[in-house]
Protein backbone atom coordinates (compact mmCIF):
# COMPACT_ATOMS: atom_id res chain seq x y z
CA UNK A 1 0.00 0.00 0.00
CA UNK A 2 1.22 3.72 -0.67
CA UNK A 3 1.82 5.87 2.28
CA UNK A 4 -0.79 8.40 0.91
CA UNK A 5 -3.49 5.82 0.36
CA UNK A 6 -2.98 4.48 4.38
CA UNK A 7 -3.25 8.78 4.98
CA UNK A 8 -6.77 9.01 3.37
CA UNK A 9 -8.11 5.62 5.12
CA UNK A 10 -6.90 6.81 8.86
CA UNK A 11 -8.62 10.51 8.31
CA UNK A 12 -11.06 8.57 6.35
CA UNK A 13 -12.26 5.68 9.31
CA UNK A 14 -11.97 8.56 11.89
CA UNK A 15 -15.11 10.44 10.35
CA UNK A 16 -16.86 7.30 10.00
CA UNK A 17 -15.89 6.97 14.05
CA UNK A 18 -16.78 10.03 15.13
CA UNK A 19 -20.19 9.87 12.70
CA UNK A 20 -21.30 7.23 15.41
CA UNK A 21 -20.40 8.88 18.40
CA UNK A 22 -16.67 6.81 19.10
CA UNK A 23 -13.69 9.15 19.90
CA UNK A 24 -10.09 7.67 19.58
CA UNK A 25 -8.09 8.26 22.59
CA UNK A 26 -5.67 11.43 22.35
CA UNK A 27 -2.65 9.46 21.59
CA UNK A 28 -4.45 8.23 18.15
CA UNK A 29 -3.58 12.14 16.60
CA UNK A 30 0.11 12.63 17.68
CA UNK A 31 2.42 12.96 14.89
CA UNK A 32 5.43 10.79 14.31
CA UNK A 33 7.36 13.43 16.02
CA UNK A 34 4.98 13.72 19.14
CA UNK A 35 4.90 10.16 19.22
CA UNK A 36 8.73 9.66 19.12
CA UNK A 37 8.99 12.60 21.77
CA UNK A 38 6.51 11.29 24.07
CA UNK A 39 6.73 7.85 26.41
CA UNK A 40 5.48 6.06 23.78
CA UNK A 41 7.06 2.43 25.89
CA UNK A 42 3.66 1.23 26.75
CA UNK A 43 1.94 2.20 23.29
CA UNK A 44 4.47 -0.04 21.26
CA UNK A 45 4.91 -3.00 24.54
CA UNK A 46 0.56 -3.45 23.96
CA UNK A 47 0.30 -2.79 20.42
CA UNK A 48 -1.71 0.39 20.65
CA UNK A 49 -2.50 2.26 17.82
CA UNK A 50 -3.52 2.77 14.23
CA UNK A 51 -3.61 -0.43 11.99
CA UNK A 52 -4.65 -0.48 8.68
CA UNK A 53 -4.18 -4.02 6.25
CA UNK A 54 -4.55 -5.36 3.13
CA UNK A 55 -2.85 -9.04 3.83
CA UNK A 56 -0.34 -7.94 1.97
CA UNK A 57 -2.19 -8.47 -1.26
CA UNK A 58 -2.65 -4.73 -2.39
CA UNK A 59 -5.93 -4.81 -3.09
CA UNK A 60 -7.33 -2.84 -0.08
CA UNK A 61 -11.28 -1.83 -1.33
CA UNK A 62 -11.45 -5.68 -1.84
CA UNK A 63 -9.52 -7.38 0.92
CA UNK A 64 -8.48 -5.70 3.55
CA UNK A 65 -9.35 -4.22 7.36
CA UNK A 66 -9.14 -0.61 9.46
CA UNK A 67 -8.65 -1.49 13.13
CA UNK A 68 -7.84 0.86 16.29
CA UNK A 69 -6.31 -0.82 19.41
CA UNK A 70 -7.46 1.21 21.97
CA UNK A 71 -6.22 -1.52 24.72
CA UNK A 72 -4.34 -4.74 25.06
CA UNK A 73 -2.79 -6.64 27.97
CA UNK A 74 0.42 -8.68 27.26
CA UNK A 75 0.64 -12.50 26.79
CA UNK A 76 2.87 -13.00 30.02
CA UNK A 77 -0.34 -12.09 31.58
CA UNK A 78 -1.91 -14.96 30.27
CA UNK A 79 0.60 -17.14 31.34
CA UNK A 80 0.29 -15.83 34.75
CA UNK A 81 -3.34 -15.64 34.96
CA UNK A 82 -3.73 -12.37 36.50
CA UNK A 83 -2.92 -8.98 35.40
CA UNK A 84 -4.12 -7.05 32.52
CA UNK A 85 -6.18 -10.10 30.58
CA UNK A 86 -8.10 -8.56 27.92
CA UNK A 87 -7.74 -6.40 24.46
CA UNK A 88 -10.39 -4.57 23.21
CA UNK A 89 -10.09 -2.79 19.10
CA UNK A 90 -12.95 -0.95 17.01
CA UNK A 91 -12.43 -1.95 13.16
CA UNK A 92 -14.71 -0.74 9.96
CA UNK A 93 -15.32 -3.29 7.28
CA UNK A 94 -16.24 -1.70 4.19
CA UNK A 95 -18.89 -2.68 2.20
CA UNK A 96 -18.10 -6.54 0.22
CA UNK A 97 -14.97 -5.61 1.53
CA UNK A 98 -13.41 -8.92 3.23
CA UNK A 99 -11.31 -9.85 6.04
CA UNK A 100 -10.12 -13.75 4.73
CA UNK A 101 -10.46 -16.79 6.76
CA UNK A 102 -8.54 -17.51 9.73
CA UNK A 103 -8.35 -18.73 13.48
CA UNK A 104 -6.63 -18.00 16.42
CA UNK A 105 -5.10 -20.29 18.69
CA UNK A 106 -5.27 -18.93 22.01
CA UNK A 107 -7.35 -15.56 21.65
CA UNK A 108 -11.67 -15.77 22.42
CA UNK A 109 -13.41 -12.86 20.62
CA UNK A 110 -16.35 -10.83 20.91
CA UNK A 111 -17.55 -9.82 17.23
CA UNK A 112 -19.77 -6.30 17.90
CA UNK A 113 -21.59 -4.63 14.90
CA UNK A 114 -21.61 -1.37 16.21
CA UNK A 115 -22.97 0.58 13.55
CA UNK A 116 -23.52 0.48 9.98
CA UNK A 117 -24.84 -2.56 7.38
CA UNK A 118 -24.98 -6.27 8.15
CA UNK A 119 -22.04 -7.50 9.54
CA UNK A 120 -21.89 -11.33 7.65
CA UNK A 121 -19.75 -13.95 8.98
CA UNK A 122 -18.54 -17.41 7.63
CA UNK A 123 -17.84 -19.84 10.00
CA UNK A 124 -16.13 -23.43 9.90
CA UNK A 125 -15.06 -26.03 13.03
CA UNK A 126 -11.69 -26.91 13.06
CA UNK A 127 -10.49 -30.63 12.32
CA UNK A 128 -8.26 -32.09 15.16
CA UNK A 129 -5.21 -31.18 13.09
CA UNK A 130 -5.84 -27.22 13.25
CA UNK A 131 -7.31 -27.43 9.02
CA UNK A 132 -10.90 -26.20 8.43
CA UNK A 133 -13.71 -28.71 9.15
CA UNK A 134 -15.72 -28.46 5.88
CA UNK A 135 -18.13 -31.41 6.74
CA UNK A 136 -18.71 -31.01 10.92
CA UNK A 137 -20.93 -28.13 11.98
CA UNK A 138 -20.05 -25.39 14.09
CA UNK A 139 -21.55 -23.80 16.64
CA UNK A 140 -20.97 -19.93 18.21
CA UNK A 141 -23.01 -17.86 20.92
CA UNK A 142 -25.04 -15.12 19.48
CA UNK A 143 -25.48 -12.62 22.20
CA UNK A 144 -24.76 -15.86 24.85
CA UNK A 145 -28.07 -17.96 22.99
CA UNK A 146 -26.42 -21.23 21.28
CA UNK A 147 -26.34 -21.02 17.22
CA UNK A 148 -26.15 -24.08 15.40
CA UNK A 149 -24.80 -23.84 11.70
CA UNK A 150 -23.69 -25.74 9.12
CA UNK A 151 -20.12 -25.71 7.76
CA UNK A 152 -19.58 -22.53 5.92
CA UNK A 153 -22.70 -21.00 7.05
CA UNK A 154 -23.07 -17.44 6.89
CA UNK A 155 -24.19 -15.75 10.52
CA UNK A 156 -25.57 -12.28 9.85
CA UNK A 157 -25.31 -9.72 12.81
CA UNK A 158 -27.52 -6.17 12.53
CA UNK A 159 -25.93 -3.55 14.86
CA UNK A 160 -26.28 -3.92 17.88
CA UNK A 161 -25.52 -7.88 17.79
CA UNK A 162 -22.90 -9.87 18.53
CA UNK A 163 -20.88 -13.20 18.36
CA UNK A 164 -18.33 -14.94 20.49
CA UNK A 165 -15.64 -16.93 18.92
CA UNK A 166 -13.41 -19.42 20.91
CA UNK A 167 -10.17 -20.26 19.51
CA UNK A 168 -10.24 -23.09 16.75
CA UNK A 169 -13.52 -21.30 14.96
CA UNK A 170 -12.31 -20.48 11.44
CA UNK A 171 -14.14 -17.46 10.19
CA UNK A 172 -13.90 -14.89 7.67
CA UNK A 173 -16.12 -11.43 7.11
CA UNK A 174 -17.47 -8.56 5.34
CA UNK A 175 -19.92 -5.48 5.38
CA UNK A 176 -23.35 -6.05 3.80
CA UNK A 177 -25.65 -2.88 2.64
CA UNK A 178 -23.09 -0.60 3.77
CA UNK A 179 -19.96 -0.54 5.56
CA UNK A 180 -19.54 -1.73 9.13
CA UNK A 181 -18.50 -0.63 12.42
CA UNK A 182 -17.10 -3.53 14.33
CA UNK A 183 -16.32 -3.50 18.17
CA UNK A 184 -13.62 -6.31 19.20
CA UNK A 185 -13.58 -7.58 22.93
CA UNK A 186 -11.19 -10.57 23.30
CA UNK A 187 -8.27 -12.06 25.29
CA UNK A 188 -5.05 -10.52 25.19
CA UNK A 189 -4.26 -10.26 21.02
CA UNK A 190 -1.18 -10.59 19.64
CA UNK A 191 -0.77 -10.58 16.06
CA UNK A 192 2.67 -11.21 15.19
CA UNK A 193 1.79 -15.20 16.46
CA UNK A 194 -1.81 -15.87 17.14
CA UNK A 195 -3.48 -15.66 13.35
CA UNK A 196 -3.60 -18.55 11.42
CA UNK A 197 -4.90 -18.21 8.00
CA UNK A 198 -6.68 -20.33 4.93
CA UNK A 199 -4.30 -19.28 2.76
CA UNK A 200 -0.37 -18.10 2.46
CA UNK A 201 -1.34 -14.20 3.41
CA UNK A 202 0.27 -11.60 5.84
CA UNK A 203 -0.91 -10.02 8.24
CA UNK A 204 0.47 -6.84 7.77
CA UNK A 205 0.98 -4.75 4.64
CA UNK A 206 4.21 -3.41 2.89
CA UNK A 207 4.02 0.61 2.38
CA UNK A 208 5.47 2.34 -0.32
CA UNK A 209 7.14 5.79 1.20
CA UNK A 210 5.59 7.93 -1.08
CA UNK A 211 4.86 10.70 1.14
CA UNK A 212 5.26 11.01 4.70
CA UNK A 213 2.86 9.50 7.54
CA UNK A 214 0.33 11.35 9.36
CA UNK A 215 0.12 9.21 12.26
CA UNK A 216 2.03 6.35 12.69
CA UNK A 217 0.73 2.37 12.36
CA UNK A 218 1.23 -0.25 15.06
CA UNK A 219 3.43 -1.90 12.35
CA UNK A 220 5.52 1.16 11.70
CA UNK A 221 6.93 1.15 15.69
CA UNK A 222 9.50 -0.83 14.93
CA UNK A 223 11.00 0.91 12.28
CA UNK A 224 10.42 4.80 12.92
CA UNK A 225 10.64 4.73 16.91
CA UNK A 226 13.39 2.13 17.63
Amino acid sequence: MKRSQINRILEDSDTVLRQHGYVLPPFAYWSPEEMQAADHRGLVERGLGWDITDYGQGRFDELGLFLFTTRNGRVADLSAGRGMLYAEKVMISRKDQLSPMHRHILKTEDIVNRAGGTLMIELFASAPDGSIDRARDVEVPVDAQRRNLPAGGKLKLSPGESVTLFPGVWHAFWGEGADVVIGEVSTVNDDLTDNIFEDPIGRFSTIEEDTAPTHLLVSDYERFLA
